[in-house]
Order: C-alpha cells, then structure tokens, then sequence
C-alpha cells in the first residue's frame, strides 16, 4: 500500500491571502506565504506601487495573482472587503491609521470576517513615539543596537543591504505571526492584529547576542568579538585577484585543519591568546594574498576548516553545491532564489512568474466568487 501525496502546491494549499499593494518587507512576507502555496491576491493601486523596474522582473510578486482597486472611489473599499471576507489572511504595509482611514482597517474587516488575520507590516509598529514617522531599513535597525554591531571598529557600521530590517526582522516575523494567527483561528474561529514591527523583529534577532553581553561574554562594540570579525579566524580575507574568502574555523579541530591548509601551523597556540590575535589576522591576511580564490577554494575542497569562497550574486546559482540542490531556479528568463524551506510531502515551486497589475481580475472574481472585482479598473498599461 502506498500514501498518495498531499495534492496542491506547497503546505499552504487551500489557505487565501489578500496583499494590500505597497514595497519592501510586506511584498516578500506575502511572496513567501505564496511560495508555500497560498493563495495570495495582490490587490494593486492603479499605477502603482511597486519598484522601479519593470514589474516583469520583481520576482517578490511570483506565484501570485494580481487585481486593481482604487481605494479612494466611493466602492473601492468593499471590493476589498469582499475578498478579505473569503481570505484567511490579509496583509497591509500602511501607516499606522492609513488602513482606516481608506475604510479597509482591521475593524471593518473583521466585521465582515471574524475569523481573519489581519497582518500589518511596519518599521516601528503600530504605537509608540516613532509610529507615525516614515523611514526605510536602515533607520529601523540603527536603534535596535544591530546596525552599530556590523562592521570593523575603526570605519562607520556597514549597510547589510535592506536583509537585516526589512526581510529578516521584518518580512519573516509577519509570516511567522501570521501564521501562529491562522492556526489560532481555526481552533477558536477567532481572527486577530498581528502587529509586525521591524524594529521589534531586528532587536529579537540579537537576542543570543544579550544574553552573552549580559554574561560578559560580549563587549558592546564593533570588531571585538568571536562573531562580529574581531576574532581572526572568523572573517573575510583578500586573495591575490582582489576577490575573497570566507573563514569560520571556530572549533579547536577546525581551526588546526584550516592552520594547517593555509600553511602556518606554528599559529595553533594562538587560538585563544588575545594577544596575539592581531598577529595571527597579519599572517592570514599574507597567506591569502599568495593566491586565488579559484586556488584556495581548491585548497579547501573538501575539508572540515569552516573556509568557502565569497561569491557575487551572479556567481552564487553556479556554486556546485546550491547548483546540486536547486538552491537558485530559472523561471521565465529570471534565475532566482528557489523556494525554502523544502517539505517532504508538500513540495513547492514557482509556479507563476511576476503578477502584472490587474492581470487576474476576471481569474480572481471567478475563483474568489467577487463579482465586484470585475468593475474594478482594469490595468492602464
């Protein structure tokens, strides 16, 4: 005898999701719950949002369906509350008030469907002195202690692109509050806010890092620390092209296999000596620089020593080990990260490229049974 597969595209399967359009950390959380297989139905203002490329190639919107609804015509709001009345889960980026203001608030929701998360997607959350202000990334997770962690002591803390805020302390706390949510109404028929904040978010990341600076195991300063690239065997080095590697040899065993690949072995003693750490980073930096970093990934192919070359991202998909495992896909001309996490019984995939604006109005208003949508404007492209 054997088990059928779970049909469908991913965990997510049967769950619906209505986007409320906007930038940055919303679009990804609802790209990953659409990865898993919801089904997520970006609601699009006419002429935008979006980034500034063309919306063919913002991959943040795959597997997704997209419709138009002006929110600011006198029936823009029910046809948003019609959907969010057959969805799961809603998802809006606003400012603190906006949602209400434009009628498409959690009480308005919730009064159309008691069982919904309302999941809500900000930078500084939904009070507090800041609520109200605008800011980007980098504004988020400069107060949160994270942003002065990164980078050498001696030049000003370095930008994690917008991964750490937006995406990392943003987007992914969304999905897993959202979620948490969704499994608490469908055992209590009762739908709730989800207050994702980026600066909360950020701040949590570091919890690992309080602790050991509560415990004196952290000092509170760049460049000083086992993780932070204060230690010399956990860092980045130059190689002879300019390029780099990546070094994190902490374990006694690792670190005399890294020594010992990189040709200094008498520097094992100065593992755990302060003292000597700058002398051991000058030596590793001068082995490094004797060499490509085509020949110390040789050198290191197929070792224990914590070393791997620093890729670009357009090298990555060709590394052989993510190549092996379909790390990056290539859908629609566009290679890409594919999705993750990966299930056993509910394997997902990119099923659908980009959702151009208002492209699946008439699919939507079928499956969704919204008839309103079909009024809708349709795309002006």
């Amino acid at each position: 005898m054997t088990t059928a597969r779970t049909p469908g595209h991913g965990p997510l399967t049967g769950v619906r999701v209505v986007e409320l359009a906007g930038i940055g950390p919303g679009p990804f959380a609802a790209m990953l719950l659409a990865d898993l297989g919801a089904d997520v139905v970006r609601v699009d203002r006419p002429g935008g949002p979006g980034l500034a490329i063309d919306p063919a190639y913002d991959v943040t919107n795959r597997n997704k369906r997209s419709v138009i609804v002006d929110l600011k015509t006198p029936d823009g709001p029910d046809r948003v509350l019609d959907l969010a009345a057959r969805a799961d889960i809603l998802v809006e980026g606003y400012r603190p008030g906006v949602a209400e203001r434009l009628g498409v608030g959690p009480e308005a929701c919730h009064t159309r469907n008691p069982r919904l998360v309302y999941g809500r997607m900000t930078g500084w959350g939904q009070d507090g002195p800041l609520a109200e202000r605008a800011g980007h990334d980098i504004a988020y997770i400069a107060p949160t202690g994270t942003l002065g962690m990164i980078g050498r002591p001696d030049e000003p803390p370095a930008v994690p692109a917008n991964l750490l805020g937006d995406y990392a302390g943003g987007s992914l706390y969304l999905v897993v509050g959202v979620l948490a949510a969704l499994n608490h109404a469908r055992a209590t028929g009762t739908g709730q806010v989800v207050d994702a904040a980026i600066v909360d978010g950020t701040a949590h990341l570091a919890t690992m890092i309080h602790g050991m600076l509560a415990a004196g195991g952290w000092q509170d300063r760049r460049g000083a620390n086992l993780l932070d690239g204060g230690c010399p065997y956990y860092g980045t080095y130059e190689t002879a092209d300019g390029r780099h590697m990546a070094v994190g040899a902490l374990e006694p065993r690792f670190y005399e296999e890294f020594l010992t690949l990189l040709g200094i072995e008498d520097q094992a003693t100065a593992r755990k000596d302060l003292t000597r750490w700058g002398e051991l980073r000058e030596q590793i930096a001068v082995r490094f620089k004797t060499r490509t970093r085509d020949d110390w990934t040789a050198v290191f192919a197929g070792s224990d020593a914590c070393v791997a070359p620093v890729l670009s991202l357009r090298e990555a998909p060709h590394h052989p080990h993510l190549a092996a495992r379909g790390t990056f896909t290539d859908h629609g001309g566009i290679t890409q990260p594919a999705p993750a996490p990966r299930f056993s019984a509910t394997p997902t995939s990119v099923r659908t490229g980009p959702a151009r604006p208002g492209a699946d109005t008439a699919d939507v208003a079928r499956d969704w049974d919204a008839p309103g949508l079909l009024t809708a404007p349709r795309n002006p492209q």
